[in-house]
């Protein structure tokens, strides 16, 4: 259960932020910007360029849609702040990226389990108007919502480790793509130059039989070569690669299970 609530837009579909708020958000992208430098890949920063995202406000999501429906046909979908499967599912296959209309508190200014506004714009909305990118995220969206429960648990990995946290290793070295990394400073420099994690070349059964946790730094990440290896990964017949990877079983975790809060 999120503590959280999201904000509602009016029927013009402006939300009312409030002056913290605000100011959260300006915090936030003045620290990221600063910390990306030289390490988010050059597709995020063009993409970025052309969000023009405002830094001393949070932007209306109408700002952020009117960029993505004129370079990949998509636009920003306001969500409360947890949704079900289904109906992220069935928000990619529209082509709808659904964003939480809510920002972190100072409190949580460092890390947040669940994804704010700050994470779903700044994080991923700028790789969204990359054609390669935003077709990978289409076809996701229409898999996974034709998909059985138990093959969506596989499909979610390949999310995980492609939009959430995926590498790229260019000729200018490594750089990032996933917007798990790019919104967070703690793991944009322990992806990035950390020798704890391991970071290996993304092979699509591979990545479906690894298993993650989302509240600790990854031990492991996967690399492509280019972006437009995600439209031709998208363009495979992935629902037969999951039942190769449920035939293969999963992979050891590579970190401790959760421990159980004391009831």
């Amino acid at each position: 259960m999120s503590k959280y609530v999201s904000k509602q837009s009016d029927a013009n579909g402006f939300i009312a932020w409030s002056a913290e708020e605000n100011e959260i958000w300006s915090a936030l992208i003045a620290r990221q910007l600063s910390c990306i430098k030289g390490k988010a890949c050059d597709e995020y920063m063009a993409g970025l360029d052309k969000l023009n995202l405002p830094t001393d406000r949070i932007p209306q999501l109408e700002e952020v849609s009117k960029v993505l429906r004129a370079t990949t046909g998509w636009e920003c979908a306001e969500v409360p702040a947890l949704i079900s499967f289904d109906r992220f599912f069935e928000l990619l296959a529209n082509k709808k990226f659904p964003v939480a209309t809510f920002i972190r508190s100072k409190e949580e200014f460092d890390y947040l389990q669940e994804p704010d506004i700050f994470h779903e714009i700044f994080g991923h909305c700028a790789m969204l108007t990359h054609p390669d990118f935003a077709e990978f995220t289409h076809i996701y969206g229409k898999l996974g919502l034709a998909a059985s429960k138990e093959d969506r648990v596989y499909l979610a990995r390949l999310y995980w480790f492609t939009i959430e946290f995926g590498l790229l290793q260019t000729d200018d070295g490594l750089r990032i793509y996933g917007g798990g990394i790019l919104s967070s400073p703690g793991e944009t420099q322990y992806a990035m130059h950390s020798e704890v994690p391991e970071r290996k070349t993304l092979e699509v059964v591979d990545v479906l039989r690894t298993p993650y946790r989302i509240d600790i730094m990854q031990p492991i990440y996967f690399k492509i070569n280019k972006i437009r290896d995600l439209f031709d990964i998208a363009h495979l017949d992935l629902m037969a690669l999951v039942q190769q990877a449920r035939a293969l079983g999963m992979h050891k975790p590579k970190f401790e299970p959760k421990q159980k809060k004391a009831s």
